[in-house]
């Protein structure tokens, strides 16, 4: 996806790993074959966000075969999401506050572009297209210069219970569990509701190692359960031009990075857990700039719950060693309504209702 790097203009771009290659020549080879059977690209856009005079767009581009409705495409379910046809090198038509742009789809066929805009603060919109298919539209969450909270969350273990190895968790998610049947973390909704009550603009944002094939379900179980309404910032399965695998960590890492440089009127909330890197990623964003981190917020996995992420019943911060010494605040508990607890304890989070219904089932 195209974020910004440290490579001049002028030098040449790296070589990418042997595993990109082959699998950039195997879905050439396949959209050659699909497209010779009538299938077409469609693009598929993801909620993104922005502020004044600019907006990032994320949406990706699959082929699809003759006869395909938008809603298969923008909701398809279970291992369907998995084994879809990628296509980059496509031109995108983005038509956004009444401009036009067209940007290019990258590896993977995903698009991650800022492009000029003015929308008004809140929730806006972003019109998408490609050759001769529908066209479909992505939510927008305009940045507004008076917001001044923003609010990180992860997904995994952070509001949606799991417990199970990272290399495991988006299989099972993907072919086996259904959306109905995944659980919320008691008391999260809440807390993510109350945190962002502290400012009327606060802007809520979910960053998580997923892939993004499943945005939908997780749209669907954030609505469901009632969260606070935001974009999310996801990863892929697959090689990338560094290696086999793409690094789950470095990715928050350089989300969290880029979040603070594009926002720079926000100060942030950053809430995780610690069965994994969390802890380490947010005390190092705090380090980078404690004047914009207000607070880190860890939710504590169980010990059976630590040994089912990780192999161990104690968390993997602690595993690892000592970890730089925190600048800002850090509130740990097992559940949302514990760390409201904490957090009012602590002055952080100012009274406010903990019962209230959000449309949960």
């Amino acid at each position: 996806m195209g974020y910004d790097t440290s490579v001049s203009a002028t030098s040449p771009p790296p070589r990418p790993h042997r595993a990109a290659r082959v699998e950039d020549g195997f879905y050439l080879l396949l959209g050659r074959v699909l497209r010779r059977r009538g299938w077409r690209p469609r693009v598929i856009g993801y909620p993104g966000y922005g502020t004044d005079g600019w907006v990032r767009v994320l949406a990706r581009v699959l082929l699809t075969p003759p006869g395909t409705r938008r809603g298969e495409v923008e909701s398809g379910r279970g291992w369907r999401r998995f084994f879809s046809a990628k296509v980059g090198g496509v031109p995108v038509t983005v038509d956004v506050g009444g401009r036009r742009h067209e940007v290019i789809s990258g590896r993977g066929g995903y698009v991650d572009a800022v492009v000029p805009a003015d929308l008004a603060p809140g929730w806006g919109y972003v019109r998408l297209s490609v050759e001769q298919a529908p066209p479909s539209t992505a939510a927008l969450r305009v940045v507004g210069p008076h917001a001044r909270l923003g609010l990180v969350s992860d997904v995994d273990d952070t509001v949606m219970i799991t417990a199970l190895p990272r290399p495991l968790l988006a299989f099972w998610n993907t072919f086996i569990r259904t959306e109905s049947s995944r659980r919320p973390v008691p008391g999260m909704a809440d807390l993510l509701h109350e945190l962002a009550a502290e400012d009327p603009e606060a802007f809520v944002i979910y960053l998580s190692t997923g892939p993004w094939n499943v945005a939908p379900s997780l749209q669907q179980f954030l609505q469901q359960y009632g969260f606070p309404r935001g974009p999310m910032l996801l990863t892929d399965w697959g090689p990338t031009s560094e290696g086999w695998f793409r690094s789950g960590r470095e990715h928050k890492r350089a989300q969290l990075r880029r979040l603070l440089a594009q926002l720079p009127q926000l100060t942030w909330l950053l809430v995780g857990d610690d069965g994994q890197h969390d802890p380490e990623l947010y005390r190092e964003a705090a380090a980078t700039g404690s004047d914009r981190v207000r607070a880190v917020i860890i939710r504590q996995l169980s010990p059976t719950e630590q040994v089912l992420t990780h192999g161990t019943p104690e968390p993997l911060s602690e595993r690892l060693g000592p970890t730089a010494q925190l600048s800002v605040p850090e509130i740990r508990a097992p559940d949302g309504l514990s760390l409201m607890a904490a957090l009012r304890s602590r002055g952080l989070l100012s009274l406010g209702s903990t019962s209230r219904q959000r449309g949960r089932r």
